[in-house]
């Protein structure tokens, strides 16, 4: 893997992200076994990602016939046996019980962007923990409880201020009763307006665009009340089929909708576990003819809940998606997840459903 060269000498891994690997892969050398039960899932994205871990080199990794059962030869029950378990498993996906927990990103200065989110987007801070050890610090907000809340979990390295965002992160939505009114009262406190409030090209949605003080992008849109402001996390993919199939087939999310935009080049696909306006959305956008996007360091990966790690990472494989970290419990707290990247090199960590409601206990 390859170091962030700007960055390497001013950030330490956490101790959560070498537990992936289960070697100290830059050389720090790991806590004792003890140390371990400060640390909790949730510091999974606290190092800087590694660059060779992106891109269009892991799309490579992707079997060409995504999900493909073999084909069952008379007589060979082996054979029979593993595509029965394959359609079990790749079933058993659609009946898990999933919800999107949380993403995690970067930001150069905690305090700052707490806020901000506070002030001006109307988020509780609902926790906030420090790690001198490993020289980072967690804030956890949102619009709820995270039992029961998509949620944003920020993380500050120290002596680092500045990230890059890159071109395939596109934005985060928050819905909003006024649209209007939250942009004045953005603009009041500071913040950066780069889409004034309008109906949504092609549409009557009114939106608007504004940044945060990293460059962070919200969509805001204009609803009404809701149980999951927080409502949509937007990231840019290479091949739109693909990515659908991936995400229907290996994360047993639901296509909500699709939409293409020939006019403007670009093709939308909306996905997620339950319906736009009462929970949180993937939102994947193809541009016409772009097959590869920069993802720099900054944004770094959602965070799912299952029932069953396991047999999630089964699915996956299955999927022909890459699985970056076995499945299994975390050394010293028992918290079992699993990690991927999906066909364009975006991550996700899935989380056991019971294990992650003890951890916010």
């Amino acid at each position: 893997m390859v170091r962030i060269i700007p960055m390497a000498s001013s950030i330490k891994p956490s101790l959560s992200s070498l537990r992936f690997s289960g070697i100290p892969r830059f050389g720090v050398p790991l806590s004792s076994p003890n140390s371990y039960r400060r640390f909790t899932l949730l510091h999974l994205a606290s190092v800087v990602p590694q660059m060779q871990s992106f891109g269009l080199r892991n799309s490579k990794l992707f079997k060409e016939d995504r999900c493909r059962r073999p084909v069952r030869a008379a007589g060979n029950t082996t054979q029979a046996s593993s595509a029965t378990t394959q359609e079990n498993v790749l079933e058993w996906v659609k009946k898990d019980k999933r919800r999107m927990l949380h993403v995690v990103y970067r930001v150069g200065d905690l305090d700052r962007t707490i806020k901000f989110y506070t002030e001006c987007l109307g988020m509780k801070l609902l926790r906030k923990r420090d790690i001198p050890e490993e020289r980072y610090t967690n804030a956890f907000l949102g619009y709820g409880p995270e039992d029961s809340h998509f949620v944003i979990e920020l993380t500050y390295n120290y002596g680092v201020d500045k990230y890059d965002i890159g071109s395939g992160f596109g934005h985060f939505g928050i819905a909003v009763e006024d649209v209007a009114k939250t942009v004045e009262l953005i603009k009041a406190k500071g913040g950066k307006v780069t889409r004034e409030p309008g109906p949504v090209k092609g549409g009557k949605t009114v939106i608007a665009f504004i940044e945060d003080p990293d460059g962070y992008k919200f969509e805001l849109l204009e609803r009404g009340p809701t149980p999951e402001p927080l409502c949509q996390v937007m990231l840019r993919v290479g091949d739109l089929d693909r990515a659908i199939e991936f995400y229907e087939k290996a994360f047993g999310m639901e296509l909500l909708r699709k939409r293409d935009n020939p006019e403007y080049k670009y093709t939308i696909a909306m996905m997620g576990y339950g319906p736009e306006d009462k929970s949180v959305v993937m939102e994947f956008t193809y541009n016409y003819g772009v097959t590869e996007y920069d993802k720099g360091n900054a944004y770094a990966q959602i965070a799912i809940g299952t029932d069953d790690v396991y047999r999630t990472a089964e699915a996956i494989k299955q999927c022909g998606g890459k699985i970056t970290r076995e499945p299994g419990p975390l050394p010293g707290i028992n918290t079992k997840i699993t990690a991927c990247l999906d066909p364009d090199g975006w991550k996700t960590v899935f989380v056991d459903n019971i294990d992650f409601l003890k951890e916010l206990e």
